[in-house]
């Protein structure tokens, strides 16, 4: 069993804490923090306190109380500094700079080369990234706080080490290190499914839930979770592969060299391979790219086309008894559906998927069960690549050490400390 230590309580805490500002609408009061995460007042006065120190939040006026000192509000200091967040894809990387309110200060894409992918072609690609983003926004390296990699397939986070990716037959492969010798500023990897479920707890549906699910479709497929308000990682950081569970005894081959997995018929690649089988002549397979192909059934399905229509229903087939199989085992308090190709099908896809679910799922209350795409803006990998830097950030030990200038009270005043 697991011990959690007073740190990780504090650690907890201190996420719930900082979540709970950057979720609410507006500057909010260490009441309403205590109200909003069930923590006592003096714990809430604490942790903010360690967060004003550190200049990651910021009081930002002040409200009335009903006769007694007005209440300090608190919001987060976009200024004290920067965070990257890098979606590594299976074709091509998306490099975003982010402040530290998690908006998106600039963008890049940049494209891989064919399917033969080194290990060297990604990491020089995310430095021209990298690089760009600053010199672009003039922001010196000293104020990045941390870089977030999202890559795809089965990653150990401790060492920062790409286990195994079936897309490039990668295995063992250490990328933290050969980024390290490239990017001087700290690095935190993982894969794209607990990055999209990180930014759906902070940023998304998963802020107002404790037991979440998120499922990516893409070219990869997988499904991120959370338990009692915490990323679910597993033994090893490889629970989610769900996209490699089997759909279909026999049926189609998958990249990862087992036959009938989900992945192989709700991605893209399954998107298109099921064009194929019911129209191998279609004009939805013109262009042989397999994301064209989607976006090719995303448009003809809304001019009632019957391959793209008959395609979608299939897809969520597919998609709503796989999902079934989530919702028995796992029964979540909300599923939600992201991913480039959730967006590009959209509500059609979701909603013969809901009526697949509905079917194949444990009868429950309908109210237990919310099946809804993600509200993410953006990108959610990346934006979920970017918190990884910022839990890193608030996780290092220098972050919180001691304060030789003394610490704040619990109204923010500066208190000293002893010589």
């Amino acid at each position: 069993m697991v011990k959690r230590t007073a740190q990780d309580i504090r650690r907890r805490n201190r996420f719930d804490t900082l979540r709970c500002v950057y979720a609410a609408p507006a500057p909010v009061s260490r009441q309403d923090i205590a109200a909003a995460t069930g923590l006592s007042f003096a714990t809430v006065a604490n942790l903010v306190a360690e967060l004003l120190e550190v200049e990651v939040l910021v009081e930002a006026g002040h409200e009335e109380s009903g006769g007694g000192r007005p209440r300090a509000r608190l919001a987060v200091n976009a200024e004290r500094g920067v965070l990257l967040g890098i979606d590594v894809a299976e074709t091509g990387i998306q490099a975003q700079l982010f402040d530290l309110s998690l908006t998106v200060l600039r963008s890049v894409e940049l494209p891989l080369p064919g399917a033969k992918v080194a290990p060297a072609d990604v990491v020089e690609t995310i430095v021209t990234g990298v690089r760009e983003l600053l010199a672009s926004t003039g922001t010196p390296s000293s104020r990045v706080l941390g870089a977030g990699v999202s890559v795809p397939g089965l990653v150990e986070r401790e060492g920062g080490v790409s286990v195994y990716s079936p897309y490039w037959s990668w295995r063992d492969v250490p990328l933290r290190a050969l980024l390290a010798e490239r990017l001087d500023t700290p690095l935190y990897l993982d894969n794209p499914l607990k990055a999209s479920t990180v930014a759906e707890m902070w940023f998304g549906a998963g802020r107002d839930v404790d037991d979440l699910v998120v499922v990516t479709l893409r070219a990869g497929v997988g499904a991120g979770v959370a338990v009692d308000g915490a990323l679910y990682r597993g033994a090893t950081n490889s629970a989610g592969e769900w996209g490699h569970s089997c759909l279909v005894l026999g049926g189609r081959e998958c990249r990862c060299g087992k036959e009938g997995c989900v992945e192989a018929y709700v991605s893209t690649s399954g998107v298109a391979r099921t064009v194929r089988e019911l129209s191998p002549d279609s004009p939805l397979l013109r262009d042989p790219d397999e994301s064209a192909v989607v976006e090719a059934v995303a448009r003809a399905q809304s001019q009632g086309d019957p391959v793209a229509v008959e395609t979608i229903t299939r897809t969520a087939h597919y998609l709503g008894t796989a999902l079934a199989d989530l919702f028995n085992l796992l029964n979540p308090q909300t599923l939600v559906v992201g991913g480039w190709l959730a967006d590009r099908l959209g509500e059609p896809l979701l909603r013969h998927t809901r009526e697949v679910v509905a079917r194949q799922a444990a009868p429950q209350p309908p109210e237990a069960v919310r099946l809804q795409r993600s509200t993410v803006p953006d990108n959610p990998v990346s934006l979920g690549a970017a918190t990884f830097a910022l839990e890193g950030f608030l996780n290092d030990r220098e972050t919180f050490g001691p304060v030789k200038a003394g610490r704040r009270n619990a109204r923010g005043a500066r208190t000293r400390t002893a010589p």
